[in-house]
């Protein structure tokens, strides 16, 4: 990295390169990748502390869904922002002019890096509205629970594009590193945990329930937001797992077997005459008739 802010790199020379952001520290190494679209880019290899936030008072329990992305237990919801159906449209075109190059050409190699281009930008808006989300949930919370989803069992249902449009599993893994980065504490629920059937006020299991119910009255007289029920249930669920044993191995750890015990018994040592059932058993070196010869 050179002060008019060039990249110098060995045997290629000086590169003009569009900053993303400060380093941090010198780097120690850098690599240079090409994703689908033709695009570079720099990552550099960095030593990079921690930097722990103030303490929050708040604690907040996350429920992931399709229609809100997220439903926090203070009663926010963030709507679905849903960036592959709206490119759905100009996505199609354009694949349907790619399907319709010869194939060989160069006119379909410019085609494929189009098609690649424009899902690169939903890809990348994805993912830039993810990163200010998790960060303004961790700047604002001393701990963050969410549940621990199937995505894989979830892609494979009939809903499966609309699972993969809303990336799930990118927003969890950008919580969880940002809370370990910043000093928040950050944890999985069950995820066989009835959140949406039980009733956060008094804890009855009220049973499973169709999504196209939203809302529903429980027999102690509270109603619930289906998803800001669930919420809460994974808050109270993420602070019951924390309070266990703090987190420490609460079953034994498994021991090695000693060694007389693990090892195979020597030819000197001789088995009973007898098992259990009271059946005759060989000795070493016996046949059938209890003789030592075969």
């Amino acid at each position: 990295m050179l002060d008019n802010g060039r990249l110098r790199l060995p045997k290629i020379g000086d590169l003009a390169v569009r900053w993303s952001r400060a380093l941090p520290a010198p780097p120690s190494s850098v690599t240079i990748v090409m994703d689908a679209a033709g695009r570079y880019f720099a990552s550099f290899v960095v030593r990079a502390a921690d930097e722990p936030l103030p303490p929050a008072d708040a604690e907040v329990g996350v429920d992931l869904g399709l229609t809100h992305f997220a439903v926090l237990s203070d009663g926010t919801k963030v709507a679905a922002p849903r960036f592959l159906r709206k490119a759905a449209r100009r996505l199609r075109r354009l694949q349907q002019a790619l399907s319709r190059k010869q194939r060989g050409s160069n006119n379909r190699t410019k085609a494929v890096v189009t098609v690649a281009k424009a899902h690169t930008r939903v890809a990348d808006t994805r993912r830039d509205w993810q990163h200010k989300l998790s960060t303004q949930i961790i700047r604002d919370n001393q701990a963050v629970y969410v549940e621990d989803l199937c995505v894989t069992g979830l892609a494979r249902t009939r809903l499966a594009k609309s699972v993969h449009d809303a990336g799930w599993a990118g927003f969890t893994a950008m919580l969880e590193y940002k809370a370990a980065r910043y000093g928040r504490t950050f944890a999985k629920i069950d995820r066989f945990a009835p959140t949406s059937q039980t009733c956060s006020v008094c804890g009855r299991l009220d049973g499973p329930k169709p999504l196209n119910i939203r809302s529903w009255t429980c027999p102690c007289g509270a109603v619930h937001d289906r998803d800001v029920n669930a919420a809460i249930n994974v808050l109270a669920a993420g602070r019951a797992e924390s309070l266990n044993a703090c987190g420490a191995q609460v079953r034994p750890a498994p021991v090695p077997a000693p060694r007389d015990e693990a090892g195979i018994r020597p030819p000197a040592v001789r088995c009973s005459t007898r098992s259990t059932e009271g059946t005759p058993v060989l000795q070493d070196g016996e046949n059938v008739n209890g003789t030592g010869t075969p």
